[in-house]
């Protein structure tokens, strides 16, 4: 079948038979108790709206299911960090606002989570999972966190995450932090949740909240999204502000988001997104926005003479993926049947040099052209940025997070060295790789940061996007098509880019984990991507199967990765 596809060029892709997972396998073993009489189990956004419009639930009556929810599965699932004391109080300002008749937009009442790397300036923590901020105040709510809270959103709490997002170290289990403990997958908790934002993207597929926030800076958002069954969207860097966000690259770093559906994580992205002062990245969208993306939301119909790419090498032939290509193909051809023109083969141009051909690695290629480069010299000095303005703390540098997570009352929690914590079991070497550069801008970062974005951006996904056909004609194409796994490397390139990528759900694997397919496109083009992505979403019907928490009493740490396993 490989070799048969690879001869097709630039050729529309052919048809492929297979059988996609049935969802009527799966059995739901914790069902979510009706809400007042009311179904809240998967209830999207709009449905809630028409509850709290009709007076058939108040905020108050939502909040208190979702925290009943939480006390039923959370404590095997572990997505909440922390929750907001005050969640009630909010719920009842709301209400008196709904009474009075100012409903302040479609994010009035919904009750959402955010990753513990987002500044909250009210009761609760903001860690990154680690002990080393426990009890630091922040100057001010993450600009997104003010917007959602001017929304009318309910910031139920914190969400789990790996600690620090993945930074720290090259051996870990993925979701896992020494303050908040294992994120688990809830489909199966035997295997890795998917970081680092894994507690966004099981709070929503297990129903604690409607729509989650995470971050990303390579697939901290498409991982968690395809591992929870659900839809992720990383929006183009500069459509969402990171200031009061814990950083890590600020080339690369994203506010993300997480819903069921493309429709519900489209009103979750219309309510963040926005230029911001403190964060001059937000400059580029001036004049490339809409004034709301949830009018792109469509159906089937819309796919009708779209155009896609399946960039075939390397990013299809990963060590995981390639048992998830028959149920991916079959998506695809979906899509074919309903109008779509798909064409194969639209590589990067130098695929060779950027992708890896064993999957996700962000320090792929010599040091001059590895992302990881960059990534490491971002880091030491954004992270002592953002420390600067903590107050009640002595932690002001990554110097000092090495010295807590190595200090003798701290070893066995943190694990700074190797061997000492599981969760970690290569110490803190991530961290020791940042320090080494001591957040010099030489020659070496200036050459990776350049080939990373000329070879991610003109000659990567825009090369990409307008192949040349055998004819001598340029075909412009709506998006390229390519598995979420992380066995494929497909977030590599769009982070190095900081090009936007949507992931929608498509099948359970025989290890009872979720796998989805992403759709990337070139800067700001996220108005394509989600008419793309909610059309495809509706062409191929209901795929979102509950989640099954099989081994539901595991406590394994680490957590099973999975790829070797195939």
């Amino acid at each position: 079948m490989l070799r048969s596809l690879l001869a097709l060029s630039f050729l529309p892709y052919a048809a492929h038979t297979s059988s996609l997972p049935n969802p009527a396998h799966y059995v739901q073993p914790f069902p979510m108790a009706p809400c007042h009489g009311h179904r809240l189990e998967d209830a999207d956004i709009a449905q809630i709206q028409n509850w709290y419009d009709t007076g058939a639930l108040t905020v108050r009556q939502v909040v208190s299911c979702y925290l009943g929810r939480i006390t039923q599965i959370d404590h095997y699932v572990n997505a909440i960090m922390e929750l907001n004391p005050d969640v009630l109080d909010i719920a009842d300002q709301l209400d008196r606002e709904l009474k009075a008749g100012k409903k302040r937009g479609s994010m009035h009442g919904i009750v959402v989570v955010v990753k513990d790397n987002f500044a909250t300036a009210d009761k609760m923590q903001t860690t990154a999972g680690s002990l080393a901020l426990v009890g630091s105040i922040v100057p001010r709510d993450a600009h997104v966190v003010h917007l959602l809270r001017e929304s009318g959103a309910v910031i139920l709490g914190h969400s789990g995450m790996s600690e620090w997002a993945d930074m720290r170290s090259t051996s870990y289990s993925e979701g896992y932090s020494a303050r908040g403990g294992q994120v688990r997958n809830s489909y199966n908790l035997t295997q890795e949740p998917g970081g680092s934002s894994s507690g966004s993207g099981h709070a929503v597929t297990a129903n604690m909240v409607t729509v989650a926030y995470g971050t990303e800076t390579d697939g901290s958002i498409i991982s968690p999204a395809e591992r929870s069954n659900i839809v992720g969207i990383k929006p183009t860097v500069g459509l969402t502000s990171r200031s009061g966000i814990i950083p890590e690259s600020a080339h690369q770093d994203t506010v993300g988001m997480f819903g069921r559906t493309v429709r519900d994580a489209a009103y979750a992205l219309d309510a963040v997104w926005g230029f911001d002062w403190r964060d001059k990245a937000t400059l580029e969208q001036l004049g490339k926005t809409p004034d709301n993306y949830v009018q792109f939301v469509a159906n089937k119909t819309s796919l009708k003479g779209m155009k896609v790419g399946i960039p075939w090498e390397r990013l299809w032939q990963g060590s995981t993926t390639r048992f998830q290509i028959p149920a991916l193909l079959e998506a695809v051809d979906v899509l074919k049947q309903h109008g779509v023109e798909v064409y194969n083969n639209t590589n990067y141009k130098f695929v060779k040099e950027i992708v890896s051909p064993s999957g996700w690695d962000w320090s792929f290629g010599p040091a001059n052209q590895s992302e990881l480069t960059v990534v490491n010299v971002d880091f030491y000095n954004n992270i002592k940025a953002y420390l600067s303005e903590l107050s009640n703390t002595t932690i002001r540098s990554l110097d000092d997070i090495v010295a807590f997570n190595d200090a003798p009352q701290n070893l066995a929690s943190e694990g700074g060295e190797p061997d000492i914590a599981a969760a970690f079991a290569s110490g803190q070497d991530g961290f020791l790789g940042s320090l080494a550069t001591k957040g010099i801008e030489n020659t070496t970062y200036r050459q990776a940061l350049a080939w990373c974005r000329r070879t991610s951006r003109v000659d990567g996904i825009d090369y990409a996007l307008n192949p040349v056909m055998p004819d001598g004609r340029v075909v412009h194409l709506d998006a390229l098509l390519m598995p979420s796994d992380d066995g494929s490397a497909s977030t590599n390139i769009p982070a190095q880019a900081g090009y936007p990528i949507i992931t929608i759900p498509i099948g359970i694997d025989d290890w009872h984990t979720p796998f989805g397919l992403s759709f990337v496109g070139t800067a700001f083009s996220e108005a394509t991507l989600i008419k793309l992505a909610s059309a495809a979403e509706d062409a191929l019907g209901d795929r979102r199967v509950r989640p099954t928490f099989y081994e539901y009493n595991a406590t394994n740490i680490p957590v099973n990765w999975g790829i070797g396993s195939y």
